[in-house]
């Protein structure tokens, strides 16, 4: 299928994530996740384009994209029984082994800057096998050489029983997939507009590429068809500013 040319920045992450969601059965999102919410939307109205198995979404803070009734409760029992797929975990911090912060900067208890709080993150790396890592901002900042504080290990010593773990890192800059027995990531794809020297000068830690790394694919053409009128009118009933702003976006392009 044709690429449909000069999507945004924004555009090409929503069409990354559907693609890295390929072959799920169940994929859950959490709150204030409009572009992992929106990358699920289109990997769901690809399917049955495609006439692939049907794509169960839940999206939490969402009333008609969620079966789930008592949030995480059901969210974690269902992850417990393996019947969650793919999910999204990101962090004020993540380091070269996959680990990410999620309390704040500093030594704990005394951190310098609070951030809101591990709540299941370590639980949920644990037992749901496709979790992708998602930070849109790509800076020394947010990718260290090793977290101030472990909300959720990326990696477990030998013998530890664990079905899940990171599967994916997607930023603002690059794509990178993650070799568990390695503890390392590997840079997959250089986003449009942006280099490997740009990529390594703004992370903390050292990762495995190609001399020339890919670039990262425009959107297929049927994909932007999709996003741009089944998946915003979706996404608009949890995200209506999110949504508005997309469509303006490309509407000025």
């Amino acid at each position: 299928m044709s690429a449909a040319p000069g999507a945004s920045p924004r555009e090409i992450l929503i069409a990354t994530i559907a693609d890295l969601l390929d072959g799920v059965r169940h994929v859950a999102v959490g709150a204030s996740s409009p572009i992992p919410a929106a990358g699920a939307m289109l990997r769901r109205a690809l399917n049955e384009t495609e006439g692939k198995p049907p794509v169960r979404l839940s999206i939490l803070g969402s009333v008609r994209h969620n079966f789930f009734t008592n949030g995480g409760v059901e969210l974690f029992d269902c992850a417990a029984q393996g019947r969650i797929d793919a999910f999204f975990l990101g962090g004020g911090q993540i380091d070269g082994e996959a680990n990410i912060n999620l309390v704040g900067t500093g030594t704990y208890p005394e951190t310098d800057v609070r951030w809101p709080g591990s709540f299941g993150s370590a639980y949920l790396y644990f037992v749901v096998p496709r979790v992708i890592l998602f930070r849109e901002e790509h800076s020394p900042r947010v990718f260290v050489p090793k977290v101030d504080f472990v909300s959720a290990p990326g990696v477990s010593d030998p013998g530890t029983f664990r079905t899940g773990g990171p599967y994916a890192l997607l930023t603002g800059k690059g794509l990178f997939d993650f070799d568990k027995e390695r503890r390392r990531f590997a840079l997959r794809s250089v986003h449009p507009g942006h280099s490997l020297r740009e990529i390594e000068a703004a992370t903390g830690f050292g990762f495995d590429h190609a001399a020339a790394p890919a670039e990262t694919p425009q959107p297929r053409a049927e994909a932007m068809r999709l996003l741009h009128g089944r998946v915003l009118d979706e996404l608009a009933e949890t995200y209506p500013d999110f949504a508005a702003s997309l469509k303006d976006e490309r509407a000025a392009a």
